[in-house]
């Protein structure tokens, strides 16, 4: 194997300001995604495996092989306090590659979560001790430590793209990925987003129709709608 492909381990990540990481975290996902033009959001199959569950920080990606969690541990070394775990497989899987001993790892190394494009297990203990994790799926399924595998390139998690740097921002809403360059304007324009639907909740909250100041009357004269005062 040679190139791309050849399995590696990339100690090093340029990692955004923290500050902005933090204020992409409490925009939350809904907000982020639409801030930044409807993108990075991963496929809806990736869960919290507890409710409320919010986090955001430093992707340190990994790729393994299907039912080998080996290069999880290999990225361990790689991690600082503010960073999260993002797993992927070279093909689908859905065996539990992570469970509380690796959870206590994380945290130990400050580590505030994990995205994992498959199973994990351990899912009352990795509650208890409030680690945020969003997978695929909760399986019992055991896994070896047999193949190598890569950490910090980049990888697809649940149909998205995520280069190491990049921000994690994860809720009950889903997962959604920022580049790691566009972070602090995404911040701004997240910002900017939720002025403006604190002004739109008050007008709503008044009354009025968001038919009237979204213009929305306009659109539908232009489809074609047309109004009856006849009784049904």
């Amino acid at each position: 194997m040679s190139g791309l492909w050849k399995p590696r381990v990339v100690r090093n990540v340029r990692r955004p300001d923290a500050e902005t990481v933090r204020k992409l975290g409490e925009q939350g996902v809904a907000t982020v995604h639409e801030a930044q033009g409807r993108t990075g959001l991963m496929l809806p199959y990736i869960r919290p495996i507890y409710p409320h569950a919010k986090v955001s920080g430093v992707a340190i990606t990994v790729s393994c092989q299907p039912g080998d969690n080996l290069m999880i541990h290999a990225a361990m070394e790689t991690v600082k306090k503010g960073d999260i775990l993002v797993v992927t497989t070279t093909s689908e899987s859905t065996d539990g590659m992570f469970g509380d001993l690796l959870g206590t790892s994380c945290q130990a190394h400050g580590v505030v979560g994990l995205i994992i494009d498959a199973g994990i297990r351990d899912t009352t203990d990795l509650t208890a001790m409030n680690f945020p994790v969003w997978a695929k799926a909760i399986s019992a399924q055991g896994t070896v430590k047999a193949t190598a595998g890569s950490v910090n390139v980049p990888v697809v998690c649940a149909g998205t793209a995520v280069n190491p740097g990049d921000v994690i921002v994860a809720d009950n809403d889903g997962v959604v990925v920022v580049p790691r360059d566009r972070a602090e304007e995404v911040a701004a324009l997240s910002a900017k987003r939720i002025a403006k639907e604190e002004q739109s909740r008050e007008r709503l909250k008044n009354g009025e129709l968001g038919l009237d100041f979204y213009g929305l009357r306009a659109k539908l004269k232009e489809l074609g709608v047309e109004y009856s005062d006849e009784e049904v």
